[in-house]
């Protein structure tokens, strides 16, 4: 016996991460119904986007496409189109764009950072080498802004300031905190640019190509910005989970590589002599690993940094910006894509549990 398909509420709910109570109504399931034909049309339209002539740029530029995704940016994109005209041709091109500018992103990031893996998969550098996954990104780039060119300088503009701000925060991490700097507020602006801005660009695209109210655009250009910062805390939390198999990665695998997460950056906040122990413990073996060491040296100061009250913090942390990016939703109208949006917000908490 075959079991039935899921339905669209189910399906959608299931992609932002919480249960299908939001589209228990007719008038809900409309909406998620509506939602989920779009993402058909936006899967359809990347998999053309995705065909290119030169095959070692074609396999490189499917490779990370074709390992999975929940396709976050563009159900939000059509989730906030549904305040306005809906699955129109320029919000389905806006969200395809999106995407790739996303995927883009994750060939320039695996480099910088040195991943082995994304998505279960070998790292795009990995099997090519960093010069054919950088480039690969850069077509995935330009696919996006001749995307985007279609509909005149309003979109190009969102592309381009999407685009310079996911690499100013990428810059800004390489180089790392400047002298006078505060290192707390320079980090959440780096999550901001690198993470916030593309999820804002969603939101508020949404809005801006399905001929929604103005009033909107700004509100969900907030929401999306405060939750894309929220959903980086809460990496933070879940990198160093002792749980991999549930994670996907090596326990601490940003901090082994060198990388600050906000744990680490408000355990040197710590006045006592402990905070400062094992700060200088995580900054010691960071240096050794980086010389060749074995990066499990680090076992036992990251299980430490787990249990510490630095960790916990930047769970509350997390919780402040997701309820700022509810609060920020005050001006839409009461309905499924308001209420999507807030349990959207409200369930990102779930993923370090």
């Amino acid at each position: 016996m075959t079991s039935s398909p899921a339905s669209p509420g189910t399906r959608l709910a299931s992609r932002l991460g919480f249960s299908d109570r939001v589209f228990l109504g007719p008038a809900s399931r409309r909406v998620a119904s509506r939602i989920e034909d779009g993402l058909e049309l936006v899967e359809a339209g990347l998999a053309e986007e995705l065909k290119i002539a030169d095959p070692v740029a074609d396999a490189a530029a499917r490779y990370l496409y074709e390992a999975g995704g929940k396709r976050i940016r563009p159900v939000l994109a059509l989730l906030t189109a549904q305040l306005g005209e809906g699955n129109i041709t320029p919000v389905i091109d806006v969200a395809k764009a999106l995407e790739l500018t996303h995927l883009g992103s994750l060939y320039h990031d695996d480099v910088m950072d040195g991943a082995d893996t994304r998505r279960g998969v070998p790292a795009a550098h990995a099997v090519w080498g960093n010069n054919v996954a950088i480039l690969t990104g850069d077509i995935l780039f330009s696919r996006a802004s001749q995307i985007m060119s279609r509909y005149g300088d309003r979109a190009m503009r969102l592309q381009a300031d999407t685009f310079e701000r996911l690499v100013l925060g990428q810059m800004h991490e390489t180089v790392g905190v400047q002298p006078g700097d505060d290192p707390i507020a320079f980090y959440l602006q780096v999550l901001a640019d690198k993470t916030g801005s593309l999820i804002a660009a969603a939101t508020q695209g949404g809005v801006i190509f399905s001929n929604a109210p103005a009033e909107y655009e700004e509100p969900l250009r907030v929401y999306g910005e405060k939750v894309g910062v929220a959903f980086q805390l809460l990496d933070d939390v879940i990198d160093l989970s002792a749980d991999a198999e549930q994670t996907g990665k090596v326990p601490g695998t940003d901090l082994r590589a060198g990388v600050p997460t906000m744990p680490s950056l408000l355990l040197k906040t710590g006045t006592s002599a402990a905070d400062a122990d094992l700060a200088a413990r995580i900054d010691d073996g960071v240096a050794l690993i980086s010389d060749g060491a074995d990066p499990q040296l680090l076992d036992g100061p990251l299980a430490e940094l787990r249990d510490h009250r630095a960790t916990e913090q930047t769970m509350d942390l997390a919780r402040t910006w997701t309820s700022d990016a509810i609060a920020a939703l005050a001006p839409l109208p009461k309905g499924t894509v308001r209420e999507a949006l807030t349990r959207f917000a409200e369930t990102l908490a779930d993923r370090s549990s």
